[in-house]
């Protein structure tokens, strides 16, 4: 971008996604300032105290991939050089559902199986080496500030973290431009409120969801990974535990996943038990006789919120959201970096907008970049009848029409290449139901199990 189109932007919470806010703010502000409570300069590749569920296996799809390749060239040769194992999707990643891996084919996309705090590091290290931008940690935001009227935000209030003194610590940072990227826990609702707004209409997908994560020290006495990244048996109503089976740059990982209240144990024993329980029984194999690296970890996750901001009649100038503050997915399917990713992409367009992005036409474009992802992982756990939530028509056919491509896919090459497009949100949902993709489904070399669910499928499951 020539011509820059203020002064100061400033960006609530160094997530992912407000570094990449703060990558593309960097083109259009003189200064950009990112907050954050925590200590990010001198956090290194480790875990943020405030994001605790970063121990957890994270998986960033193909068109994040894209994305932060663009934003950041040489993305990808700066993980192999952290020794960050890359591989091609179909070949080196390999998905099973309902006990059936998908078909090996070449899909010509990087699964670069960096975890979370490797990839934030990375992150954090380029956004902080852009000129202008300040990374202002230890910092907590206590609320915005407005023109009179509230018409428009000017600027966010801010307090040294952890300082208790209530007097003279307080402290307003203006600005042009303020994003919101702190995540499932953004006051932004409440914010909206205090200034005379109505909060954002809310989507809920109650799944609840567990995670445990234990690590393991390579190499492993059964390795059934060799030179590939991961074994995912992914959780479907029919099998309702899941799990991902990776190799790290620095360890192997097994996270283990279960719903409605459905918890794997952090005690090894419990942990193991667990694990034989999975469809496949390579991941137990892998992991019984392995030495633990570090006690295991567990989250929970309720539900999936979707942010309507879009629908809101009034909005303020001056102020955007982004990233899991807007929407947070259910975890399982990794789209949560990604999703993130293409916030940033609609952010950068409507900065060239003649007096900076409006609001009104922002969230509408986040909206159309968010409906994929949401209505694929919605419908997914809206299929186990347990999980609350609003079921469509849509919905509905979704969950009638996906185990049979799954199916399909575990004997047929081609549908498993869509498939994994697909999920990895290069292609759109809609061409999985175009004619050449449907007779395959239907009467292709991989139809011969119409139901998805193997005839061995325990009782338990059925």
């Amino acid at each position: 971008m020539a011509a820059k189109i203020g002064d100061h932007a400033v960006v609530l919470g160094g997530s992912i996604g407000g570094l990449l806010a703060a990558r593309v703010l960097s083109d259009a502000y003189d200064r950009v300032t990112v907050i954050d409570r925590d200590d990010l300069t001198g956090a290194g590749a480790d875990v943020r105290r405030s994001v605790s569920w970063a121990v957890h296996i994270h998986a960033l799809l193909e068109r994040g991939r894209q994305i932060i390749e663009e934003l950041f060239p040489g993305f990808v040769d700066d993980m192999l050089a952290l020794d960050v194992p890359v591989g091609d999707y179909g070949t080196t990643c390999h998905y099973y559902f309902n006990g059936r891996m998908l078909a090996e084919t070449e899909t010509g996309m990087a699964c670069v199986a960096a975890n979370r705090p490797v990839l934030e590091h990375f992150l954090r290290t380029r956004v902080a080496a852009l000129p202008g931008v300040v990374l202002r940690e230890g910092t907590d935001i206590t609320g915005l500030r407005a023109s009179a009227g509230n018409g428009r935000i000017t600027g966010v209030t801010v307090r040294p973290h952890g300082d208790g003194d209530a007097e003279g610590a307080a402290e307003t940072i203006e600005a042009d431009l303020v994003v919101d990227a702190t995540g499932r826990a953004s006051r932004t609702p409440r914010w909206l409120e205090e200034l005379g707004y109505a909060p954002p209409p809310e989507e809920k997908v109650h799944m609840d969801l567990t995670y445990t994560t234990m690590d393991f020290v390579g190499p492993l006495p059964d390795d059934p990974l060799g030179e590939d990244i991961a074994l995912v048996p992914t959780a479907t109503p029919a099998f309702p535990r899941g799990a991902i089976f990776a190799r790290l740059a620095d360890r192997y990982a097994l996270t283990l996943t279960g719903i409605n209240g459905d918890r794997a144990p952090t005690d090894r024993e419990g942990f193991l038990a667990y694990a034989r329980t999975l469809p496949i029984p390579q991941v137990h194999a892998a992991v019984r006789d392995a030495e633990q690296r570090a006690p295991a970890g567990s989250f929970r996750f309720p539900a999936s919120v979707r942010r309507r901001y879009e629908r809101l009649r009034r909005f303020p100038a001056g102020y955007l959201v982004i990233g899991d503050a807007a929407c947070v997915f259910n975890p399982v399917y990794a789209q949560g970096m990604t999703v993130a990713a293409l916030g940033a992409t609609v952010l950068a367009r409507h900065l060239q907008t003649p007096g900076g992005p409006r609001a009104d036409a922002y969230f509408r474009d986040l909206a159309r970049v968010t409906d994929a992802p949401w209505s694929m992982s919605a419908a997914a756990d809206l299929g186990y009848p347990q999980v609350r939530g609003r079921r469509t028509v849509a919905t509905r056919m979704a969950n009638v029409f996906m185990p049979r491509v799954q199916a399909a896919a575990a004997n047929d090459p081609v549908v498993a290449r869509k498939f994994i497009r697909t999920i990895s949100l290069i292609d759109p949902p809609q061409g999985l139901m175009k004619p050449s993709v449907i007779g395959r489904v239907l009467f292709g070399p991989g139809a011969r199990s119409r139901s998805g669910v193997p005839a061995n499928t325990p009782a338990a499951f059925r």
